[in-house]
């Protein structure tokens, strides 16, 4: 059984072992744009990275430039890219609130100037969530390079150029930075060369890079910790591969994947969860993986414990929880599976929604929930039965692509405009 360990920290794109699981008891149910808010702030710019937090203070990153631009259209659509660079200045800024008050404590502009890449209308390009150990804040900015900062004071320590290179139709980048025992890990999956780097989390000294047969991809790599290995896991549409975090050296690879990954790995009852489903594709899987994999594993019974051809999601990514994978589809349909076996426990139930769902579901005492980009949150039982139990709308012209954070008893949920801290009153 996966350990959760209660905290207030939630210091990465889906908290402690990238989960999206609290163990709080604590945290709100039922909220509404003036019910159980404890706080709201307004946040510049349009990005779509999550809020991590760590004690009491509140990170996100923000991109501004000096006009709106064109706004992105909710629901799931064909197209979206944009082939031509802007030209005006942008500003790349990393911001501290208090997770009391709301309140900045500091923001640091990493950098001013035009963008380097281009976007997907529904992209933005402070799309990666940044990561902190508590000491540094490390901020990407795809195509233009990671920033550690302060995370006390926000005094830039240092920075590291990555260099732009093309991506799928100009869709631009979205795989958040992965950090781990003083290791920093960037993916950098594009259409002309990608790659995967490991730097010195303390002075951003390479450790070491190794070249990747892929093509563009937006999933977050994965610390994977089973028995005495520790490996990083990295989903990609030519294969899954898992590298020793040392050297960066292959340990295995499977092949079988839909042409566009973005769910991020996670791992529950011994087992290795990994998925991608894009709409477009006949195959769409999710995939059980034991421990202790070697070369290829692409069809390996004894590796494989169980894998679903159609199971897989598109943006969000899947949830384990005591025992059961949850999985939300873009379309508004929410699955269950046994996680041991693969049993499907409900199949493609229907939430009532409007445009559609972007950002992973989370788990606390018992409840599963699921965020629309409409601002509305439904509320479900965790269990073998699909059961609504609560809706919740936050609000009515907001948009919701990030996934929240979850800190001690507050729920932090970042709109197109605003960052919410919602919480029992």
């Amino acid at each position: 059984m996966l350990k959760i360990i209660q905290t207030t920290h939630w210091p990465q794109f889906r908290g402690p072992n990238a989960a999206g699981v609290s163990t709080s008891t604590k945290l709100p149910t039922r909220w509404s744009a003036t019910e159980n808010i404890a706080w709201r702030t307004a946040l510049p710019g349009k990005s779509w990275s999550s809020p991590i937090v760590w004690g009491d203070r509140v990170y996100v990153t923000a991109v501004v430039r000096p006009g709106e631009g064109e706004k992105p259209k909710k629901g799931l659509y064909f197209g979206g890219e944009r082939l031509e660079l802007p030209k005006d200045e942008h500003s790349f800024n990393v911001i501290c609130l208090s997770l009391t008050t709301g309140k900045a404590l500091w923001e640091k502009t990493v950098f001013r100037g035009a963008p380097t890449t281009t976007v997907h209308l529904k992209n933005s390009y402070g799309a990666e969530t940044p990561v902190t150990d508590g000491e540094r804040v490390y901020a990407l900015f795809g195509g233009l390079g990671v920033f550690a900062l302060d995370a006390k004071s926000g005094k830039e320590l240092w920075s590291k150029k990555l260099e732009p290179r093309k991506t799928r139709f100009g869709w631009g980048y979205a795989a958040s930075p992965t950090l781990h025992q003083g290791r920093l890990f960037l993916l950098n999956d594009n259409d002309e060369r990608a790659e995967l780097l490991a730097l010195d989390a303390k002075t951003g000294k390479p450790l070491w890079q190794v070249e990747r047969d892929e093509k563009s991809n937006w999933a977050t790599p994965f610390v994977w910790q089973s028995g005495s290995r520790t490996e990083l896991v990295v989903p990609g549409t030519r294969a899954v591969r898992s590298y020793d975090l040392n050297e960066g050296k292959l340990l295995w690879s499977l092949k079988g994947m839909s042409s566009i990954a973005i769910p991020t790995p996670m791992t529950g009852d011994g087992l290795l969860f990994v998925s991608s489903g894009y709409v477009g594709d006949q195959l769409r899987p999710l995939y059980a993986i034991r421990p202790g994999a070697s070369g290829d594993i692409t069809g390996s019974a004894t590796v494989i414990a169980w894998s679903n051809p159609t199971a897989g999601p598109y943006n969000p990514s899947p949830l384990y929880y005591e025992g059961q994978i949850y999985v939300l589809y873009d379309r508004g349909l929410f699955s269950a599976f046994d996680a041991k076996t693969g049993k499907p426990l409900y199949d493609r139930e229907r939430l009532p929604i409007g445009s559609g769902f972007t950002s992973s579901p989370w788990a606390t005492n018992g409840k599963i929930y699921c965020l629309s980009e409409d601002g509305v949150c439904y509320v479900l039982k965790a269990g073998d039965k699909f059961e609504l139990l609560q809706t919740n709308r936050l609000t009515d012209d907001d948009m919701c692509m990030a996934t929240p954070a979850l800190a001690g008893d507050r729920l932090l949920i970042r709109t197109a405009n605003s960052l919410y801290c919602v919480r029992n009153k």
